[in-house]
């Protein structure tokens, strides 16, 4: 089959990854795709957001079926637009998909289907919502309604910070116009877990869980990031929990869908709080979560092109899907200044260095001629003027180390133990990913 995945991060890279492990799949493309992925499928240089671009590319090379990564091709529409030219497509249209582009739709969709959320209201105008600063007491959670990269919430500890927030978005526009509604929240104390779940017309099976960690700093300290490392499975997860989850969300979110009339096909990621009263739902977002992902699909023991197929075919409950008992750790590498501005071009390296059995994901990288960008090797001289192609830094995000292991204790040591080997300018990485405690 020949397969196009839409996306150009290290989600991408590890769906690529799992998919090249396929028979079934005879031509990988990605688009489009980075120097990590490059080394595994065949890189097409067309933007994510090009859709035009994308759809008749699929056209041209016969593509059997398009997986698609990122929320924001998923939001404009880009399943509707490949289906309509006869391409399968692994992902949720564009109705399916305001359930991650707009927070008060699935405010409205929780509440309406009784499932267990914080309480929230809505605002579109900046004074109305100034005067209501601290309706939920602090902290106050404060949230740009449309798509922010993942940087769109703030949780403010006090008024004064409540206020710079609200004028950040609504005011200044920070996150564009996803700031032209807010949704406030009640803040939900407890235990933060992630749950990847296939679903399909008549289907939700939820994948292994995993742990994200969002904070840039140690100990959950500093401004939220598009998550700075996972590990699989969540010890958060028990058969108790598991079975709450299942009862009191699953099963009313895929009666819901049903209800609404959104035939979701793809991945539902669920946000959740663990909290004294139970699990409830902090978002959804409508694919693959990064870098929960990286921790996940490793530990997956079965062909993911049969899931994909399977799902696009409202099938899923046929598939048998088999995990490892293995467990996982993904420890990511950050460009310094990230998550607010920071510089790209940044040659990286020791990633020769790394374990054959440790998988670097890359999340921003480029090759780049380096004769004017330096070099990452230890003996500077010796690259000085010197012409070479190498992979340097494109992004915040730029590698995810996962590493595999028979106790999470091995698998951490394993990932830090590696991504110690790999170096570039102003690297940083949170020294605690994979560490289990009570503020967790």
């Amino acid at each position: 089959m020949k397969v196009l995945v839409v996306g150009g991060g290290g989600r991408e890279h590890a769906i690529c990854w799992k998919l090249a492990q396929s028979p079934k799949v005879g031509e990988l493309y990605c688009a489009p795709g980075n120097s990590g992925i490059a080394q595994i499928a065949q890189c097409v240089d067309i933007a994510a957001e090009d859709i035009d671009g994308i759809c008749t590319f699929a056209s041209e090379n016969s593509i059997d079926l398009a997986v698609i990564g990122p929320e924001v091709p998923l939001a404009m529409g880009i399943v509707d637009e490949l289906e309509s030219k006869g391409v399968k497509v692994f992902g949720p249209n564009r109705k399916c998909s305001q359930l991650e582009a707009s927070k008060s739709f699935t405010k409205s969709f929780l509440e309406r289907h009784n499932i267990p959320t914080a309480g929230y209201k809505e605002f579109t105008d900046k004074d109305e919502l100034l005067n209501a600063v601290g309706i939920y007491g602090y902290p106050m959670v404060i949230k740009a309604d449309g798509l922010a990269a993942g940087k769109g919430v703030v949780i403010a500890e006090n008024e004064v910070d409540a206020r710079m927030a609200i004028e950040e978005m609504m005011g200044q526009k920070v996150f564009g116009a996803a700031g032209d509604k807010v949704v406030v929240e009640e803040f939900l104390t407890g235990i933060e877990a992630s749950m990847l779940c296939f679903v399909d017309e008549t289907s939700i099976i939820p994948m292994e869980s995993a742990q994200d960690y969002k904070r840039i700093f140690d100990g959950d300290k500093g401004p939220n990031t598009g998550g700075m490392g996972t590990y699989s499975p969540s010890l958060v997860f028990t058969p108790q929990l598991e079975k709450q989850i299942k009862e009191q969300i699953l099963e009313p979110t895929l009666k819901g869908f049903q209800d609404d009339g959104l035939d979701f096909k793809g991945v539902l990621f669920i946000g959740l709080m663990i909290s004294d009263d139970g699990p409830k739902v902090i978002e959804f977002n409508n694919r693959f979560g990064d870098p929960e992902t990286q921790s996940v699909l490793p530990r997956l023991d079965s062909d993911l092109l049969d899931i994909f197929m399977a799902v696009t075919e409202n099938k899923l409950a046929d598939v048998n899907i088999k995990w490892k008992k293995e467990k996982a750790v993904c420890v990511v590498a950050a460009s310094g200044g990230y998550p607010g501005s920071y510089e790209k071009n940044k040659v990286i390296g020791g990633l020769d260095k790394v374990d054959e059995d440790v998988i670097v994901f890359h999340a921003g990288t480029s090759k780049k001629d380096t004769s004017e960008l330096g070099c990452a090797d230890e003996n500077k001289e010796g690259c000085k003027g010197r012409s070479h192609m190498a992979t340097v830094t494109s992004g915040g995000r730029v590698l995810g180390v996962t590493a595999l292991g028979t106790t999470h204790e091995e698998a951490k040591a394993k990932a830090y133990d590696n991504i110690r080997r790999i170096r570039f300018e102003g690297m940083q990485y949170r020294k605690d990913i994979g560490i289990v405690n009570s503020e967790k």
